[in-house]
């Protein structure tokens, strides 16, 4: 027993000894292949752009609403029945063309009534006529008296006043009877009816039957805050901006579905004053509408080009990150490092935006792989970039 534990404790302090023979073969760093246990990770790949400067677009984007030109009201001239409904709701009516039918019986009668009372006083008008012509000679012979010829005068001229009072009556119970036709008063897209046959409407109440609204042009009516109309202003005077008169001002509408409206519209009016309760202007463009697309009501957006700025700097909408204290871009420094930095937006243009402040010429902004940058400062390889060199692995020392 004693001889076969000592050759066991040979055996293993041979081993050992072989062991601490071949430590200067193993791979420095605890044996870990590729480098040392914590050493600097590889950068992140990322691609860049380089800040320049260059005359673009200002382009304002604000919420609207499309309105008609030309909106009216048919409302009831006459006191009546309605008989019939002349058109189809939601067509195309020409001015003058006949809407609704009021049933006319009374109002022809009371034309007749009118007539009769007007024969009437033309009949007295023409016998006081009559005195007058017998009285201008006897007045010279004495025959009848001054105050007598004076009063067929007076006669002649009250039966004259009667004769216009009782034209006058005639042509207003006619111009009521014409009312009982109820016309389209210009020419659009007629709207639904508000009455049916056999409904009671009056012209002292004004009774709506239907609308009538022109569908080309048409407008599209935005608001923005006094503010930011104040400030555009002042780029304008600063040189900034370069900005265009009103009417000369292009205005491009995206509808609801996302895609954008053909044709082009141009600013027509600016509102002269703020409103209190929302301290917002009105500003309104006028749009072609051939299509019919636009109605009276649709929500728009408009994409405004008050202007050009000379020295503006594009960035990609990629680019921008949109967080609680707004928006800021990733700037990728000479050395490899990364930053944050804050920006502030004046509009987009197209797929990229307007950068108002907090970019200088000749910096690299990251457009494509910031997404992976756990913390500020981690070090990039800009693509297209040549790679850094690589550190050339150390040799152990000889003994």
């Amino acid at each position: 027993m004693p001889n076969r534990f000592k050759s066991s404790i040979s055996i293993l302090a041979f081993l050992a000894l072989a062991a601490c023979g071949s430590g200067g073969d193993a791979p420095p760093g605890g044996g870990m292949p590729g480098g040392g246990a914590g050493g600097p990770p590889p950068p992140t790949l990322v691609e860049a752009i380089t800040v320049q400067t260059q005359t673009v677009p200002n382009i304002v984007e604000l919420p609207g609403r499309i309105e008609a030109v030309r909106t009216a009201e048919v409302r009831a001239r006459a006191d009546g029945i309605i008989e019939r409904r002349l058109f189809t709701e939601g067509a195309d009516v020409r001015a003058g063309q006949p809407l609704f039918s009021i049933d006319a019986r009374d109002l022809r009668a009371a034309v007749e009534q009118a007539r009769a009372t007007l024969a009437r006083a033309q009949a007295a008008q023409s016998n006081a006529q009559s005195v007058v012509r017998r009285y201008a000679p006897l007045i010279k012979e004495r025959a009848v008296s001054g105050q007598e010829y004076d009063a067929a005068q007076a006669t002649l001229r009250s039966a004259s006043a009667d004769v216009a009072q009782a034209r006058a009556a005639l042509t207003r119970a006619q111009l009521q009877l014409n009312y009982t036709t109820v016309r389209a008063p210009i020419s659009g897209r007629v709207g639904r009816a508000q009455v049916t046959e056999g409904a009671l409407v009056s012209a002292a109440q004004g009774t709506l039957m239907t609308t009538i609204e022109q569908p080309s042009p048409i407008y599209a009516v935005f608001t923005e805050s006094n503010t930011a109309l104040l400030d555009m202003l002042a780029t304008g005077r600063s040189g900034q901006t370069d900005l265009k008169p009103l009417r000369q001002v292009e205005v491009r509408l995206v509808l609801a579905n996302g895609r954008e409206y053909g044709p082009v519209g141009t600013l027509d009016f600016a509102a002269p004053s703020v409103d209190p309760q929302t301290g917002t202007q009105v500003l309104r463009a006028v749009f072609p509408n051939g299509e019919r697309l636009l109605v009276p009501g649709q929500f728009v957006r408009g994409r405004i080009a008050i202007g050009t700025a000379p020295n503006g700097i594009l960035i990609p909408a990629r680019a921008i990150q949109f967080g609680e204290r707004g928006a800021s871009v990733t700037i990728a420094n000479p050395d490899g490092s990364t930053a944050p930095r804050p920006v502030q937006l004046a509009g987009q243009v197209g797929s990229n935006w307007l950068v108002k402040s907090g970019l200088k010429t000749g910096e690299r902004v990251i457009t494509d792989g910031w997404q992976k940058l756990m913390m500020p400062g981690m070090r990039v390889q800009v693509k297209g970039d040549p790679a850094p060199a690589a550190q050339a692995p150390q040799q152990p020392a000889k003994k």
